[in-house]
């Protein structure tokens, strides 16, 4: 029910126009006013604080759908923050997993998403969980085109004291996140991947119909379908907040498939592929961008392994559908 009410809304809001004008500066509140009125921010916020008391399992579809239409508002961190932090101020929110105390004493929080566009920040300081407001801070633009993800700088009497000890739960919620998102722009890479091999002609039939081009698209749609059951992982728990090596195996295997799926789908569209005209560049751009946010495969697949190796004797199949999933985070 959820899902089908948030997708009108992204259909009807979020069209690639809408996505490239926000890139681009223009205003973003009306998208956003749409899902806050909604309220559909207050998906994982109990019942008895009338929210909608959903698990993670339920908000899976949510936040691909999220990657499928390039939302360029942070709403999934701001769900997430809600879960995380129960008394929320009003605004964007978005999520940063790991900051730094600098010598002066300032605070630096590299590559957060929607850092650009976000009122407050949930910040994970080496554990410590901190709520900043982003209008205090210097926002550095990452200088990718269309990018809203930058790196703050808070001074030192504006960080406040933390709020809570649960920051490392930020981390881990916004590499399950990314996860999510990743899956869902993938797919809808694939589909129109899909749907101009299949219209493009070329000697006389499309170009879908050659065995070499099937045979990429049969890799892609291989990378597809394992991001998107590695993203079920991290969101398969009955709890609000996921757990580490569930979101750690999906991050990791999601980012893994970015760089593949993200190559073919410019390959087979040829030149076309490259121009910022087509709607492809939206999805494989945030693609990139969310590969390397909060820690690429290499991070994420360190946690894994050494959680692997602590346990002897343990098969890989065993682990990941038995011991990954009792962990606590």
């Amino acid at each position: 029910m959820f899902t089908e009410a948030i997708e009108k809304i992204l259909a009807d809001l979020c069209t690639p126009t809408r996505v490239r004008a926000v890139e681009e500066g223009g205003d973003a509140t009306l998208l956003w006013n749409a899902l806050q009125d909604s309220g559909f921010l207050e998906l994982l916020t109990p019942e008895a604080q009338d929210g909608a008391g959903l698990t993670l399992e339920s908000l899976l579809p949510i936040f691909t759908a999220f990657g499928r239409y390039a939302l360029p508002v942070p709403a999934a961190q701001s769900i997430a923050a809600r879960a995380l932090l129960r008394d929320c101020p009003t605004g964007m929110l978005t999520l940063a997993g790991s900051a730094w105390r600098q010598a002066d004493g300032s605070l630096c929080a590299p590559q957060v998403a929607f850092g650009l566009l976000a009122d407050f920040a949930l910040v994970n300081l080496q554990g410590e969980l901190l709520l900043l407001d982003c209008h205090l801070a210097r926002r550095q633009s990452m200088g990718v085109h269309g990018s809203q993800c930058a790196t703050l700088f808070w001074p030192a009497e504006s960080v406040g004291k933390a709020i809570g000890n649960n920051g490392e739960e930020v981390r881990v919620f916004h590499a399950a996140i990314h996860a999510a998102t990743i899956a869902g722009a993938m797919e809808r890479v694939l589909d129109m991947t899909l749907e101009y091999c299949n219209d493009r002609v070329q000697f006389g039939k499309a170009i879908g119909k050659f065995q070499a081009v099937q045979h990429q698209l049969s890799v892609m749609a291989e990378q597809v379908a394992a991001s998107r059951i590695a993203a079920e992982l991290a969101f398969s728990a009955a709890l609000q907040v996921p757990q580490l090596l569930p979101a750690a195996i999906a991050k990791a295997r999601t980012s893994m498939a970015v760089p593949q799926v993200s190559a073919i789908a410019h390959a087979l569209f040829g030149a076309i592929g490259i121009t910022e005209e087509l709607d492809l560049q939206l999805f494989t751009r945030r693609l990139h961008e969310w590969r390397i946010s909060e820690g690429s495969e290499s991070y994420w697949n360190g946690i894994v392994g050494q959680a692997f190796l602590d346990q002897p004797g343990t098969c890989a199949s065993h682990f990941v559908r038995h011991v990954a999933l009792t962990q606590p985070a």
